[in-house]
């Protein structure tokens, strides 16, 4: 403990550090501070229903990863997501369109056309987003508009409020990027997941020690104790890199001599970082939009698949993580590339020779991490519907697993790495006193 405030000392001392997590806390002060202003026109006290609907079931992940906006009818309701959803788009753009592969060798010209892109993908989506949450607004609290005002009325202007939020939260993002500590995106995620874990906490003790079948203390710290035991497996599976030697010639330019180091190449376990579970997340939604959430006359395959703790559902999502494992790890690195690469540098893997064979033996050692990879991502991505059946409150089951603890711990490595940076550059200590975090992989929300 006296280390850890020695550290934080030390990150006060340094100005540049200091004004950048000022900037941090005043942006995200920001962001929380507008997930609590609803639309208007819409009366807060009667959006009852739309929490209820909210507290369980799938439509609590996306009131999660909004912070809660989502069933305050907040102006940031659709958070974020529309710009991840744009994102994903884009990066699938690019490994399967020419015109955007070569954008992307582009350097930085080519990513400020890809973020462009990007940006403008992401009100094209709003315009769909926001009139679809709007009517579903509609079906779970109609009586909350205010009086003499009609839903056709309402729908245009509330749209536009809706999309500019959205733009408004990506452009707080990318401040905290540009002028704070960590991934601005990324970081706004972890605050949205982050912002529901004291009630979810309060509601799991309170559940544990009143209820006749909750196990009282004792059961209490034996969900603490597996939830410790999940954070430092996905911390491991965040780290995890195999690590290939390179071997670079030697080459004399006058009297002098370059190369001839040996370096390695970190190939991550977890490669496809959260994307296979927001991939298989966004095809499970399809049958609730199906349905438009009147799950009473539904059947009972669809009834299963809107259930994330039934046995149906989380067996295609194990199948859908694993599939889409393989397929991401597949466009996102490319061994024929990699090989290319280091032949041009005059670098070879040692007993491997240059060009195809090293692209053959980097993709049989892909192939073989990909494997425990996906099942390790599989397992964290059910843990949450295991911790429900465990009669873990719905609000705090969330946290056992699944995308919203990847993307927790992924989020607090990087910042931690840039805050070490800074701490290490003035000759400070680091935050750890072992194993600094420098040499972390990290992993981002998408």
């Amino acid at each position: 403990m006296k280390k850890f405030i020695e550290t934080l000392k030390n990150c006060w001392r340094i100005e540049d550090l200091r004004q950048r997590l000022l900037i941090t806390i005043l942006f995200v002060a920001i962001y929380r501070f507008g997930s609590f202003v609803v639309l208007p026109g819409i009366n807060p006290s009667l959006l009852e229903k739309l929490q209820e609907q909210t507290s369980g079931g799938l439509m609590s992940l996306l009131d999660m990863f909004s912070g809660g906006a989502f069933s305050n009818a907040s102006i940031f309701a659709l958070g974020i997501m529309p710009y991840i959803s744009a994102s994903i788009v884009m990066q699938l753009l690019a490994v399967a369109v020419p015109y955007f592969q070569k954008m992307q060798r582009e350097g930085e010209s080519g990513r400020k056309k890809i973020n462009w892109y990007t940006r403008a993908l992401t009100v094209v989506i709003l315009l769909f987003q926001a009139p679809s949450y709007l009517t579903y607004l509609k079906m779970q609290t109609e009586g909350a508009l205010a009086s003499g005002i009609s839903w056709s009325v309402f729908m245009v202007p509330a749209t536009v409020i809706l999309a500019a939020g959205s733009m408004f939260v990506l452009w707080l993002g990318e401040r905290i990027t540009d002028k704070g500590v960590g991934n601005g995106v990324s970081l706004i995620i972890m605050i949205g997941i982050i912002a529901r874990f004291p009630q979810a906490f309060i509601q799991e003790i309170g559940s544990r020690f009143t209820a006749i079948t909750g196990g009282g203390l004792v059961m209490f710290i034996v969900e603490i104790l597996v939830l410790y035991a999940i954070v430092c497996a996905a911390i491991l599976l965040v780290q995890g890199t195999r690590k290939v030697p390179v071997q670079y010639a030697k080459r004399l330019v006058g009297n002098k001599q370059y190369g001839g180091a040996r370096q390695y190449v970190p190939l991550k376990l977890f490669a496809a970082n959260v994307m296979p579970i927001i991939f298989a997340q966004a095809l499970m939604f399809i049958p609730l939009a199906i349905v438009r959430y009147q799950s009473e006359n539904a059947s009972y395959v669809v009834q299963s698949l809107m259930d994330n703790r039934s046995l149906l559902y989380n067996v295609i999502y194990v199948v859908l993580i694993i599939a889409f494992t393989y397929f991401y790890t597949a466009i996102t690195l490319n061994p024929t590339q990699m090989a290319e690469d280091m032949k041009r540098n005059n670098g070879f893997i040692p007993g491997i020779k240059p060009g195809k064979d090293t692209a053959e033996y980097i993709d049989g050692i892909m192939s073989r991490l990909t494997l425990p990879g996906s099942l390790f991502i599989a397992f964290i991505a059910v843990m949450p519907a295991l911790a429900g059946l465990l009669n873990v409150q719905q609000g705090f089951s969330q946290f056992f697993g699944g995308t919203s603890l990847l993307i927790l711990v992924g989020v607090v490595i990087d910042t931690l790495q840039q805050i070490e940076s800074y701490l290490m550059m003035r000759h400070y200590d680091g935050l750890l006193n072992s194993g600094h975090t420098r040499n972390a992989t990290s992993v981002s929300a998408y």
